[in-house]
């Protein structure tokens, strides 16, 4: 599983980075660290919106985000 730390990082640079993560690794399921919740929110529309399934787990200092494709 792919995993993109974007810890302490601003939007939009969490939504860029994943979604360069899925287009260089399309079809996987990727693994999304953050520690904001708009940075959480932000990812979470952007997953949906390419047709990822997508499961927040609160984790000390903030969210993992577990991103599967071809879910919706």
């Amino acid at each position: 599983m792919v995993e993109v730390d974007v810890r302490g990082l601003s939007c939009p640079i969490p939504v860029v980075k994943t979604k360069k993560a899925m287009e260089q690794n399309p079809g996987q399921p990727l693994k999304v660290l953050t520690d904001n919740e708009t940075s959480r929110e932000n990812v979470s529309r952007l997953a949906e919106n390419r047709g990822y399934q997508v499961q927040v787990e609160k984790v000390a200092g903030g969210y993992r985000l577990v991103l599967t494709p071809g879910k919706s």
